[in-house]
């Protein structure tokens, strides 16, 4: 295989201009065989998720605290306090299970979907424009939003509203799954899929948008110009900011259409028409500050790990 390819990992990292056998997921036939690279993106955003879930949990606590109730914590400091005086230090982790039994699959959905797009949309030099890696990005998140967050957020969404019960009924990940399955069906994993797929759908539109562009100003004229690890997550957590600021109104409301008095909303528009009317515009953006330490840290730290294994790969396979 000849040319250059970009490709893409974690929360929407762009890899440089070398192919490294198409990354091994056979682009170059068309085929969409996921395998190699994106799991390293799974295991780094494994890694991460354990290290930044409190502030994980935290955000889906503020979102789920509704101002008309009235408000159960009155801010993070009071939120972790709160948890950790009723639950321990490992309340905080409550939910970790499935973000990271979904981590593997996301990666490897985002990044295939992203690189079978951007394969077909570059132009003759092999460049992506911005514009474009917009369209790509867009395409993937949606399709990890079908494929697997929304179930993986649903569940997560729910054992951590299930811990502020008077009676927690989830006593583990595989129990917990069981008993939503029982009591609802398939369709209870699979609540708020119209929030989740505005979600993630501009999530990573913007987050391949903002990377895209901060690279090809990095490169200029010069398309082999190579990014430090410094530089890469930089552009990495810039990149995670633009669309914690950019979308978080969505991740209230999916947040709200997941969580265990979901049945109070008749859709999406309900639930954010409600949102408005009884808490104003401001509770859009709750959870945002726990929200942004965790997307760009998460961002910054698969770009790098990623990109370092890139240029391992490189060394490697060596293409024509």
């Amino acid at each position: 295989m000849t040319g250059a390819r970009g490709a893409v990992c974690g929360d929407g990292a762009l890899l440089s201009g070398t192919s490294v056998v198409a990354w091994r997921i056979g682009i170059q036939t068309g085929n969409l065989l996921i395998t190699g690279p994106p799991n390293v993106c799974g295991i780094a955003g494994g890694i991460e998720i354990c290290i930044t879930f409190p502030t994980e949990y935290v955000k889906t606590q503020l979102q789920l605290d509704e101002k008309a109730n009235p408000p159960r914590y009155r801010g993070i400091k009071d939120c972790v306090k709160q948890t950790v005086t009723s639950h321990g230090v490992k309340g905080l982790y409550r939910g970790l299970s499935s973000l990271l039994y979904g981590s593997i699959p996301k990666s490897a959905v985002r990044f295939g979907v992203f690189e079978f797009l951007s394969n077909q949309m570059r132009d003759e030099a092999g460049r992506l424009d911005s514009g474009r890696g917009f369209l790509c990005g867009l395409g993937a998140g949606v399709m990890e939003a079908v494929l697997v967050v929304c179930p993986m957020e649903t569940i997560k969404v729910k054992f951590i509203h299930d811990q502020t019960s008077a009676n927690p009924k989830y006593r583990g990940f595989f129990h917990g799954v069981r008993e939503i399955i029982r009591t609802q069906g398939i369709r209870g994993t699979y609540q708020g899929l119209t929030a989740t797929i505005l979600k993630q759908g501009s999530n990573q539109a913007i987050r391949f948008f903002v990377m895209t562009s901060l690279r090809n100003w990095y490169k200029g004229d010069n398309p082999n110009r190579t990014l430090n690890p410094l530089v890469t997550g930089t552009f990495g957590a810039i990149a995670g900011a633009a669309s914690v600021f950019g979308n978080t109104p969505l991740d209230v409301i999916k947040t709200r259409m997941q969580g265990l008095e979901a049945h109070k909303y008749k859709s999406t528009a309900d639930c954010a028409a409600k949102i408005l009317r009884h808490e104003g515009p401001a509770a859009f953006y709750k959870g945002t500050i726990p929200r942004l330490g965790r997307v760009c840290l998460d961002v910054a730290i698969v770009f790098i790990i990623y990109e370092e294994v890139v240029k391992v790969l490189n060394k490697a396979w060596k293409t024509k």
